[in-house]
């Protein structure tokens, strides 16, 4: 792929979504509704996140059991002995009944299950330990980019949810997505990207998060999205030049504002598009962290979605 410049907080990677649709679970309509509509994201990973190995005080000194045994950050630990581990709450209960002999744990690493046998150790309050910092929900606020009457489902983020220790793209369980409000904004600056502030009600469940991919998460919503169905374009028909982002930058309420579109991938799959939008400018200072996701339109067809920002330095 071409190498992209780096500018500044104006400027973002966007997929082309004939592309990113691939990576959703169903078959889509030709039409979508384009969104850009801030939503809270929760969910519980599939498995437990090793986020980081730890040390263990004993009676006798330091031990570290699970670094001994192999284990690694980024591992998904789906089994503890005979147990199911779906999540924190079986994890707990699968800790609680250890009684000090060896536990075999079942890993997935790289997409591939591992099997590693952990000697646990007490620690000073007599307390079995394995010595390990586990991860076992997410939560944020996101853009969605598309919604699908047809069929209720919708795609948002156009990346995936990464661990931020680990970098490891995490295993998503049962989620949901929720009503959500943006309450600030922290305008990108040369070397450092912006970001938007919200808050959002977990009560309010709108649509579920079925899976966590490279190119979004997406789920379904019964309450679904509000706007007029647009044809997604084909890769050959995206060009370079004016083209417009749908974007939740204030409240809940949804902006249409004007960016340019660069061919910055031949091969169409990623494109780069910069601010030019005075409005947008003036209140973030182009692309910020939280708008990813946002939808791309050019000539009447829903052309992409927002990834990364890029930022110069």
């Amino acid at each position: 792929m071409k190498k992209l410049p780096f500018k500044t907080a104006r400027a973002a990677l966007v997929f082309a979504l004939a592309l990113a649709l691939a990576g959703s679970a169903g078959a889509l309509a030709e039409d979508l509704v384009p969104v850009g509509r801030a939503v809270g994201i929760e969910a519980e990973t599939a498995g437990v996140l090793v986020a980081s190995l730890s040390k263990v005080r004993t009676p006798s000194g330091e031990a570290s059991p699970a670094a001994d045994a192999g284990v690694l950050p980024g591992d998904v630990i789906t089994r503890v002995g005979g147990e199911e581990v779906r999540g924190a709450e079986d994890f707990r209960r699968a800790l609680g009944e250890l009684d000090g002999g060896s536990v075999e744990l079942t890993v997935v690493r790289d997409e591939k299950t591992v099997q590693l046998s952990v000697d646990p150790v007490q620690d000073a309050d007599g307390v079995w330990r394995l010595g390990l910092w586990l991860r076992a929900n997410v939560s944020g606020i996101g853009t969605v980019t598309y919604y699908d009457p047809s069929t209720g489902e919708y795609g948002a983020l156009g990346h995936s949810i990464n661990d931020a220790d680990t970098g490891v793209m995490i295993p998503i369980g049962e989620g949901n997505i929720s009503e959500a409000s943006v309450d600030s904004v922290v305008r990108g600056e040369r070397g450092k990207a912006g970001e938007l502030h919200g808050s959002y009600d977990a009560g309010s469940s709108i649509g579920t998060v079925d899976a966590n991919t490279p190119r979004g998460i997406f789920g379904s919503s019964s309450s679904g999205f509000d706007g007029e169905p647009l044809p997604v374009a084909e890769p050959g028909e995206i060009e370079d030049g004016p083209a417009t982002i749908l974007a939740n930058v204030s409240g809940h309420e949804v902006g249409e504002y004007a960016v340019e579109i660069e061919r910055a991938d031949t091969n169409g799959e990623k494109l780069l598009v910069t601010v030019t939008d005075p409005a947008l400018l003036e209140l973030t200072g182009g692309i910020v962290q939280g708008m990813s996701g946002s939808p791309i339109i050019q000539n009447g067809k829903l052309v992409g979605a927002v990834t990364h920002v890029s930022v110069s330095h």
